[in-house]
């Protein structure tokens, strides 16, 4: 057992002690420590696969330990379910959105502990109670709409306020920003630090260092199932956690690229969609990494999908390669050289049930089928064995399912079935969302190899110091309309920032 220095009896809240756990054919976790302090906000680090999910689902009853100890307000206790973790005051907002699309949001808030009069439920009450939570979060969103009618930001939003509304002593929060605005996140750090002052302690999951060094009091870093270290956040640098976590020095995070864009091959002139965006008029070079920035709402992936043809825009041109494209499907989009990596890989990038060749082959089906539409199986294997060894993509073979690998290589495989097809544009939305810092690294490389190789980039992302770290030029946009444009020589992030905030 790795030796672990706990917190003083009284301060501490729980003691996670050599845990195990074992799936087929895989070791999870492996004699893996925390303790958590009353009132601290813990930080668990780790790349994707190194077992944090896990040992936090032990904790919240979603799995059971195969051996260890948890220590729960100094007394060893064993967490059979759920419903047992928040009758002992544990709350999990989980990575993956586990909400019930097709209940009201208020019912989501409140199932399973929904409130009664002599055992009726009382709908009235419930709905009540629900618009408190949702304004303790500033959230307007009508409690008897659909769950499945919200936007992922909003989802998310609400799956925070309902653990929050649980009164749990321990709230753990895995990737909680992964989806939300930058403002909506400082929003919820500020909540955190009032859940804090009151004696709530957090385990807070995340990939974004930033936000893990802001709020954090100690982090803890797992790699390939194992505790590595626990330091207070002050007593560790940037480069010390990314050492721990990836077991390796990462020479650069944003590898150096020199600017040599050439000659227009997309034109955006006008495009309006409803009361969405309106007038958005810009130009992306060929090899060029063109960043499009904003609040969620501000109009981002609703500019990249009517690019791509998903919902069409309702006025304006776009012209591709000098020449007007008429572009009303994705179908369309695709014949002029376009593909688009979504914000949501897992509803909208993958099949998640299918192989990994199946996933990354099925936009050029028709390229490696003959007249009479008879796939030839050999091409495709090759074709999708040659972009997995070009991408880095950690698959066990071809035919592995995909919902079984890990965000990064998840992520790798969306923007593989699109190299395939060889595109002239590229448009990411979110292209690291969800993925550890040595996955980030390698997208951020693909990137630049790709640029450099004539491939022209239009990146949607939340995360200034990616765009700042990997764009040629910025445009911002604010409540739909385009607020400004930074080169290279003008990237600010308060600057930038400025901008985009309403």
């Amino acid at each position: 057992m790795q030796h672990l220095n706990y917190p003083d009896s009284t301060d501490c809240l729980l003691e996670m002690k050599a845990i195990s756990k074992s799936f087929p054919g895989v070791v999870a976790l492996d004699d893996v420590c925390i303790s958590v302090c009353r009132g601290e906000i813990h930080a668990l680090m780790g790349e994707n696969g190194a077992g944090k999910s896990t040992l936090m689902k032990i904790l919240a009853g979603v799995y059971q330990k195969d051996s260890g100890q948890i220590i729960l307000k100094g007394v060893p206790t064993e967490i059979k379910n759920e419903l047992h973790a928040l009758q002992l005051g544990i709350a999990m907002v989980h990575q993956e959105l586990n909400n019930f699309p097709d209940m009201t949001v208020a019912e989501n808030i409140f199932a399973g502990r929904e409130p009664s009069t002599l055992g009726v439920l009382s709908r009235r009450k419930m709905n009540a109670m629900a618009h408190k939570v949702l304004g303790d979060f500033r959230l307007t969103t009508d409690p008897d709409k659909p769950m499945g009618e919200l936007s992922i930001s909003e989802m998310q939003l609400v799956e925070i306020a309902k653990a929050v509304s649980c009164n749990a002593d321990l709230l753990i929060m895995d990737e909680p920003t992964s989806a939300i605005s930058s403002n909506d996140a400082r929003f919820l750090f500020g909540v955190l630090q009032r859940l804090k002052e009151s004696g709530v302690s957090v385990i807070y999951i995340s990939h974004k260092m930033d936000e893990v060094f802001r709020i954090s009091d100690r982090i803890t870093v797992l790699r390939d199932g194992k505790w590595i270290c626990t330091h207070p956040a002050d007593k560790i640098t940037w480069g010390g956690l990314i050492t721990s976590m990836v077991g390796r020095e990462l020479k650069e995070l944003f590898p150096q690229r020199k600017i040599s864009a050439g000659e227009p091959v997309l034109q955006v002139e006008k495009l309006s969609r409803g009361k969405t965006f309106t007038d958005i008029s810009f130009t992306l070079r060929k090899g060029e990494v063109l960043g499009l920035a904003g609040l969620v709402g501000s109009g981002r992936t609703e500019i990249l999908e009517s690019v791509f043809g998903f919902i069409p825009a309702d006025a304006g041109d776009i012209h591709v390669c000098g020449k007007r494209a008429e572009i009303k499907s994705p179908f369309d989009a695709i014949g002029y050289g376009i593909a688009l990596v979504p914000e949501d890989r897992k509803l909208s990038g993958l099949n998640l049930q299918a192989s990994v060749m199946f996933n990354i082959t099925l936009p050029t089906l028709l390229k490696l089928a003959n007249r009479l539409g008879i796939i030839n199986r050999k091409a495709e294997t090759l074709a999708a064995d040659d972009i997995v060894h070009k991408l880095h993509i950690k698959a066990h073979h071809l035919q592995q399912g995909v919902g079984n690998l890990s965000g990064g290589n998840q992520q790798k495989i969306v923007i593989a079935k699109w190299l395939l097809s060889k595109p002239a544009i590229l448009l990411l939305d979110e292209p690291t969302r969800g993925i550890d810092i040595g996955a980030k690294s390698e997208i951020y490389r693909l990137i630049n190899e790709l640029v450099a190789g004539g491939i022209s980039i239009l990146m949607v992302s939340s995360e200034m110091t990616e765009l700042i770290g990997m764009c040629d030029r910025i445009l911002t946009l604010r409540k739909g309309f385009l607020s400004g444009e930074f080169n290279q020589t003008q990237f600010n992030q308060e600057h930038i920032l400025a901008a985009i905030m309403p």
